[in-house]
């Protein structure tokens, strides 16, 4: 017997809403930072600079690298790990070039952020 799982394709929970505004962005939650991967290391790990203008080694969990490719230069959300907060972190979410547009347009990220400008020193 066949079970009916709702509809395909998609995701239900990937909204936000802020005032009027549907948001279907994922911005980082309690204790997650903005980042732009720096430099790739191999093995799963990157240097990313983070909004708060440290340089964290952060890995890709198994789940994220099987799925999709990082590259030098993407936006991406870290979490730092509870031990090591300033110096490691994991990659939780890999944004696309229409999802960073929408960031900047907020005024979520800026373009400094992007280059890396001002922040890093």
């Amino acid at each position: 017997m066949a079970y009916h799982r709702g509809r395909s394709g998609g995701k239900r929970g990937d909204r936000q809403v802020q005032g009027d505004e549907v948001i279907r962005v994922p911005l980082p939650k309690e204790g997650q930072l903005f980042g732009v991967i720096e430099q790739a290391l191999g093995s799963g790990w990157m240097d990313v600079r983070c909004s708060d203008g440290k340089i964290r080694r952060c890995r890709i969990p198994g789940k994220l690298k099987r799925r999709m490719w990082m590259r030098v230069g993407d936006v991406v959300i870290v979490q730092p790990w509870p031990v090591q907060s300033d110096e490691r972190g994991d990659i939780v979410y890999r944004y696309t070039r229409t999802q960073v547009d929408w960031l900047l347009r907020k005024g979520k990220i800026s373009q400094e952020f992007l280059s890396g400008g001002e922040l890093l020193f």
